[in-house]
């Protein structure tokens, strides 16, 4: 397996990990295809006819407004509803379709086109490779780095969402010894930074109490926004 094109970006973001490296992998992935859609690649036919029918998830929408190309965006959404209109008004004509004469079940083509269609998202495919891609080169660079393994022992920690699923694809590329003491060192670092994460939620609380109004905020200052990423993947800025 090579995995060289991806070893620059992962070691990178292991040098400066955050509560967790992985969301910061995915922050990094989200903000360079947020400036590829606002580029000029929305101007290009096949892309717009890509976005046209599968549009954006409302994570990415809003980053897609927050890059501040108003104008851009507005030309994605006009041709974007209009599609929309198309298709809803197909759906609308063909009406609703029974499952069977002895059931109650209802099949919808028009409920299944519309959650189909709220919940794709033109970034999401474009980085979901890329992404499984990092978090295998994380795994592979722990098989074969030893300077990598003490990287990966003294980061932070990981958020809950990415801790299982680095726990899951373990066993597909390592195996062994080196399976038991990957396992071992990310169970390690999750639990033991979860815990400091929820002993830092607990002082900011703690400090808010006016019996403490006095004392040192420790690290617990930021600590909401920090634990948001350890409970939700959401990164801190």
């Amino acid at each position: 397996m090579n995995e060289t094109l991806y070893e620059i970006p992962v070691n990178d973001i292991f040098d400066h990990p955050g509560e967790c490296p992985v969301c910061a992998m995915k922050k990094k992935l989200d903000e360079e295809e947020v400036a590829f859609a606002m580029g000029p690649s929305y101007m290009e036919d096949d892309i717009r006819l890509t976005t046209d029918k599968t549009g954006f998830c409302s994570h990415h929408m809003q980053m897609l407004y927050d890059f501040e190309n108003r104008p851009g965006l507005g030309l994605i959404l006009r041709t974007h509803m209009q599609q929309i209109i198309r298709d809803v008004e197909k759906l609308q004509k063909k009406g609703r379709t029974s499952s069977g004469l002895f059931t109650r079940k209802t099949e919808s083509p028009l409920h299944e086109y519309t959650e189909r269609t709220a919940h794709s998202c033109f970034i999401c495919q474009r980085i979901r490779d890329t992404f499984e891609r990092y978090l295998v080169t994380t795994i592979y660079l722990y098989g074969r780095d030893d300077s990598f393994q003490d990287k990966f022992r003294n980061c932070n920690g990981f958020c809950l969402e990415h801790y299982g699923m680095l726990y899951e694809m373990a066993p597909r590329h390592l195996h062994g010894k080196m399976l038991e003491d990957f396992t071992a060192d990310l169970n390690k670092v999750f639990l033991d930074h979860f815990r400091r994460m929820q002993e830092e939620v607990a002082w900011f609380v703690d400090k808010h109490d006016y019996r403490n109004r006095n004392a040192d905020w420790k690290t617990s200052r930021d600590a909401i926004p920090r634990a948001m990423t350890k409970v939700n993947s959401i990164p801190a800025d």
